[in-house]
């Protein structure tokens, strides 16, 4: 018996290879699993609050593009590039420590445009976010 399990190394591998830019390492945020239908990171709250010890609703907004963005690039393929072009979020809850793991699936993947779903979770399992992210895809600059 075969199992049905996919191989994420590949495109964990891809993901860590690339980086994910200096502000979503700044923030700690840290790669778990990574295919073109999806992606989970995780993020520690310490460090990313508002003065009132919640987690800032910008960061749950940079985890998201982080995970959105780098899943588009990753569908794109080679010689191409995903940029995003529109964002959106709505908190639902507030973390307040531990970590917060965003996971970021597919709702469309076309020739040009990608959108994803970004949920991020406390560790109990609660929403406290969700982020919709659109990309368009276009030729990669000559370099």
């Amino acid at each position: 018996m075969t199992s049905t399990t996919p191989d994420t190394s590949a495109g964990l591998d891809w993901a860590k290879q690339r980086g994910m830019g200096a502000l979503a390492e700044k923030m700690g945020i840290e790669w778990v699993e990574f295919t073109v239908d999806r992606c989970v990171a995780t993020m520690p709250v310490k460090g990313n609050t508002q003065p009132v010890g919640l987690l800032h609703g910008g960061a749950y907004v940079v985890l998201g593009e982080s995970l959105g963005s780098m899943a588009a690039n990753l569908f794109a393929g080679s010689g191409r590039l995903a940029v995003g072009i529109d964002i959106n979020a709505t908190h639902t809850r507030s973390a307040t420590s531990g970590i917060v793991t965003g996971v970021c699936t597919p709702i469309h993947l076309g020739r040009s445009l990608t959108v994803h779903e970004i949920a991020v979770s406390d560790e109990q399992g609660r929403r406290c976010s969700t982020i919709r992210i659109t990309n368009l895809i276009k030729d990669a600059p000559a370099r």
